[in-house]
């Protein structure tokens, strides 16, 4: 820049290249400024959400609502019936378990019904040809056997006085008889035996009816009665 003669800057006599870098320098802040400027309008536009591009705010409807409720209480009802099923099957494990162990030996004391059996009918038919001697063996042996199976759950079948049971008792022979009850038990010809509360083989027994002509049921009790007024 020159200077006038009373010591003033010459404007008209200024050169122009400084003025040129002034304008360059007020080009570079501006490029500056611009770089640094905060995001556009349309940038703010193109992170704009979803819901705002749609044109409104988000709203969710009835039906979508009503049916993620459905689909909830379906879910629950689904793992409570899973539940119970759980539950069950865990109990029935458990009763069937206690049941094996309890009716364990069962099989076992069945087996060995046979050899009572023999003993019994050894004990029945004896010869007087053999030792007494032998026969006490045989009893003690019978005995021992007999209190080991009770002890391990076996109890005999009362039979003989007592009335004719179908569900432990299976009559093999029937005699007529006025001196006993009806179907009164007279005889008993195999022992029969239950294991705790299940029964192993009923007992064959004969059973006393009474006599065809001797019918004490109600009709003759009124033709008796009718006989007696005329």
């Amino acid at each position: 820049m020159s200077m006038g003669p009373e010591g003033k800057p010459d404007l008209a006599n200024s050169s122009p290249e400084g003025s040129e870098s002034e304008n360059q320098t007020t080009e570079g802040e501006s490029q500056t400024l611009e770089n640094n400027s905060p995001p556009s309008e349309a940038k703010s536009e193109s992170i704009a959400s979803p819901a705002e591009t749609e044109g409104g705010p988000p709203t969710h409807s009835e039906e979508a609502y009503k049916k993620l409720l459905d689909d909830k209480k379906e879910t629950y009802d689904r793992l409570l019936r899973k539940q119970a099923e759980l539950d069950n099957f865990r109990k029935r494990m458990m009763r069937e378990k206690e049941e094996f162990l309890q009716y364990a030996g069962e099989n076992l004391v069945r087996e060995m019904l046979p050899v009572l059996d023999g003993f019994e009918r050894a004990l029945r038919s004896r010869n007087d040809n053999v030792p007494e001697e032998y026969y006490r063996g045989i009893e003690l042996l019978y005995r021992e056997l007999n209190e080991v199976l009770s002890r391990a759950g076996m109890t005999e079948i009362k039979t003989k006085g007592e009335v004719f049971d179908p569900h432990l008792h299976q009559a093999v022979e029937t005699i007529e008889s006025a001196d006993h009850g009806d179907h009164e038990i007279l005889e008993e010809f195999q022992r029969g035996y239950r294991f705790k509360n299940r029964l192993l083989r009923p007992s064959l027994v004969k059973v006393a009816v009474p006599p065809a002509g001797d019918s004490t049921g109600p009709e003759k009790s009124e033709n008796e009665s009718e006989d007696k007024k005329e």
